[in-house]
């Protein structure tokens, strides 16, 4: 068995040092995923809740694909869930838009810390950010994203669009991105 796997069967037998452990495995991950969806003070109430998520329901992890994947879906649906019980308006706020070219300056791009990156995707309003992270960054299809946050497939292209537009200024303000 690999330590993982150990760990989960502590787990689940409510056993507290295999609660730790699992908690030490897997506590970037999901502060990972709850910074992408939530402002800084709601990420840290928002891990807590993953993790007791996570110990309430280990008894349904079957081991079929791998335990990151299925910590990660429960931290993007808690996030989304908190999202849709604060009614956090989804509105999209227009970027100027113009026939603008820009060229990603690609050193630049590379040398940002991943810190500066999640940085600036979170200064987008909530539902581009939203939209931008189950796309991008979990890889859901626009038809699970209309699903999963009650609009239609449409919408949630058109958040990405903006969000994208939104993110290239955003760059370009930092000298990353240059128009021409």
């Amino acid at each position: 068995m690999n330590e993982a796997a150990d760990v989960i069967a502590l787990c689940k037998q409510h056993n507290a040092k295999g609660q730790q452990q699992l908690y030490q495995l897997y506590s970037r991950l999901v502060m990972g995923v709850c910074v992408r969806y939530c402002n800084r003070a709601d990420a840290e109430d928002m891990f807590q809740e993953v993790f007791i998520k996570i110990f309430q329901n280990i008894h349904q992890y079957r081991g079929d694909g791998a335990i990151e994947g299925w910590i990660r879906r429960i931290a993007v649906n808690a996030c989304l869930q908190h999202l849709k019980m604060n009614k956090l308006n989804m509105s999209i706020d227009l970027v100027a838009e113009g026939d603008v070219h820009i060229h990603e300056n690609e050193n630049a791009v590379t040398k940002m810390a991943t810190k500066e990156l999640v940085t600036i995707i979170n200064q987008l309003p909530v539902g581009y950010k939203t939209v931008f992270n189950l796309y991008v960054v979990e890889g859901f299809t626009h038809k699970e994203i209309g699903e999963m946050l009650g609009v239609s497939e449409g919408t949630s292209k058109s958040q990405l669009y903006h969000a994208k537009t939104m993110l290239k200024e955003l760059l370009y303000q930092k000298n990353i991105y240059r128009y021409e």
